[in-house]
């Protein structure tokens, strides 16, 4: 089986188990979605190759920031969206792992990240302002994302401009509006591409949703 790893708290979970079912003698091939995670694969014993040497994933597994309905979500708070987005793209199936506290009734409440790159970056800032008035949100803020003093860099060497709106409505036109502006490079919206969830809950129940 070839595997895509996520990146993120839950997804190193999975990482490290998967491991030591490598261990155990379990055969695949796998690709990460960051090298943080690539870092984390390696250290548990999985070789990580590129997605071009592995071609079309059999799966991906990786966490969400937040899942509303219709297994819409949120992704992108450790900053890997771009890849994470490649990736799920290249798998015949996407598996989202996350607890209870990540499902929501409306995307929005959590950040929602924008890669951009650093050319013209705040020209691209004012853009996506005007663009998110002109489509009805009025009372929101955006934020560049920083690592300590300095402006956090994805492993692409892309800016993450954080879109703190509140409610999301309608995921899939504000997914391709925020597309359509020159500098973005990709959203943290991943819409339809989802293919099952699983969610742990406090009694420790797991849900596939």
């Amino acid at each position: 089986m070839k595997v895509g790893m996520g990146t993120g708290s839950t997804a190193e979970i999975f990482i490290r188990l998967l491991g030591q079912k490598v261990r155990d003698g379990l055969r695949i091939r796998a690709t990460a979605t960051s090298a943080r995670s690539a870092g984390v694969a390696k250290g548990a014993g999985i070789k990580v190759e590129d997605l071009d040497q592995i071609g079309r994933l059999d799966v991906t597994v990786d966490g969400a920031d937040e899942i509303g309905p219709n297994r819409d979500l949120i992704k992108g708070g450790g900053g890997a969206l771009l890849r994470e987005k490649i990736v799920a793209a290249a798998s015949e199936r996407f598996v989202v792992i996350a607890d209870e506290s990540k499902l929501v009734d409306i995307l929005g409440t959590y950040p929602l990240p924008l890669e951009i790159i650093p050319f013209g970056k705040l020209d691209t800032q004012s853009r996506i302002c005007a663009e998110l008035r002109s489509c009805g949100f009025s009372d929101f803020t955006t934020t560049w994302r920083q690592r300590g003093e300095r402006q956090f860099v994805t492993d692409e060497g892309n800016a993450i401009l954080d879109l703190h709106l509140g409610t999301i409505r309608d995921v899939g036109e504000l997914d391709s509006l925020l597309n359509c502006i020159p500098g973005v490079v990709e959203t943290g919206l991943f819409v339809n591409m989802a293919s099952e969830c699983a969610v742990g809950a406090r009694d420790g129940r797991v849900v596939i949703c």
